[in-house]
């Protein structure tokens, strides 16, 4: 393992911080989207799940950033680097899912059917199974959905975060480059056989429109051997990339880079009802090259300028809590739509737009009076040490 190059990385990727912040702001507006359309092909904003794709090839740098020095050294075993992982993640966790418990029943419509039968006693029990990570069947979820996790839905990409840090931390860091890129074709070959719904094991559904890459948050089994196939893929290649050293540098690489992401989020369907292989290849072309050029760009470049500096600090504090504490607001404005249709346009673009601002509003208040606060306290008093780990991990 002596392939990695570390003497060159700075402390903090401020640019990785504020793509990062800048495709969370995408999700908020992909999920506030879906109100108008869940049609797969006439999305307003047709591919925001893939903005997922783009946090995973970042986690995977991050990390190896982050840890993989301090595993190969052994001043970090498995257990403190899982450790510090759940510090880092499960605070917000629970947060989230205490925010969709005291929400629960203002979300209660037609959209959601089995809000007004489901008792008090059994959403606590769902905010403890929830935390524990463990997912729901669509048969015993709670809302009347099919998701992983009844209360707050994007916590399902958080499984596979979870299991690849598992991987990571058992066996992917003693691999050398070439068992690494290994790992990674493997990958890329499943995340092929999705997008371009090849079925090559047997474990895709039929359906009127393949799910393509849009899917691991329900449980099935294509629904898990996709989301396998994007963390595992996406994941890995960014610590491929960190391993390697591949970073580009280019003026206004934020920028440039905060745009790129907004247009492949924004970019209608490719191919349409007719031809859907074309969308599923144009999946393909952004996780396996887009998402980790961006990455390799932002960790390369250097931002100049003291505002855009504070800006991308400020979106890369905000991102995750931004992920986990939007949802729940989502839900009440899927509700108000269904019960309010018929509502005039500026009406709808204003509580839209109040959405958008109070889940900043609210994701910002989380960072800073608490999950901030709470990951200190736990680092300090589990382990006695600072924790340095950068916000994009």
């Amino acid at each position: 393992m002596n392939d990695k190059k570390t003497s060159a990385m700075p402390h903090r990727y401020e640019i990785l911080d504020g793509l990062r912040g800048v495709a969370a702001m995408m999700v908020v507006v992909f999920h506030i989207s879906e109100a108008f359309s869940y049609d797969p092909v006439y999305k307003h904003i047709n591919h925001g799940f893939l903005a997922v794709d783009f946090f995973f090839v970042l986690s995977g740098f991050v990390t190896g950033y982050a840890y993989e020095r301090r595993m190969v050294t052994g001043e970090m075993s498995f257990l403190q680097f899982m450790k510090s992982r759940l510090i880092r993640l499960q605070p917000m966790v629970l947060f989230g899912l205490l925010l969709g418990a005291m929400l629960f029943w203002f979300q209660a419509s037609g959209y959601y059917p089995r809000i007004a039968e489901t008792s008090v006693a059994m959403v606590w029990l769902y905010v403890l199974l929830n935390f524990l990570m463990i997912p729901q069947t669509p048969g015993q979820n709670i809302r009347g959905n099919e998701e992983l996790f009844s209360l707050n839905i994007p916590q399902w990409s958080l499984i596979y975060e979870y299991i690849a840090n598992l991987l990571f931390g058992l066996l992917v860091w003693r691999l050398g480059r070439k068992g690494l890129v290994l790992l990674v074709a493997a990958f890329a070959f499943m995340l092929t056989d999705c997008a371009l719904s090849l079925n090559c094991f047997g474990l895709l559904e039929a359906g009127t429109y393949p799910l393509s890459l849009n899917a691991g948050f329900t449980w099935n089994a294509e629904h898990i051997y996709t989301g396998m196939a994007r963390v595992g893929y996406s994941f890995f290649a960014g610590l491929l990339l960190f391993r390697c050293g591949c970073l580009l540098r280019m003026k206004a690489a934020f920028t440039v880079c905060s745009l790129a992401i907004v247009a492949v989020i924004c970019a209608e369907n490719v191919g349409g009802y007719e031809h859907p292989s074309w969308d599923g290849a144009y999946n393909l072309i952004c996780t396996l090259v887009i998402f980790p050029l961006l990455v390799s760009i932002g960790a390369g470049s250097t931002i100049h300028g003291e505002k855009t500096v504070r800006l991308c600090r400020f979106l890369g504090r905000i991102s995750y809590p931004l992920y986990l504490v939007h949802y729940p607001l989502v839900y009440l404005f899927f509700s108000w739509i269904y019960d309010h249709r018929g509502m005039g346009t500026p009406v709808v673009a204003m509580a839209s737009a109040s959405v958008c601002l109070l889940s900043v509003a609210l994701a910002w208040g989380a960072t800073v009076l608490y999950d901030e606060p709470v990951r200190k306290w736990l680092k300090k008093h589990l382990d006695g040490k600072k924790d340095w780990t950068p916000a994009s991990a």
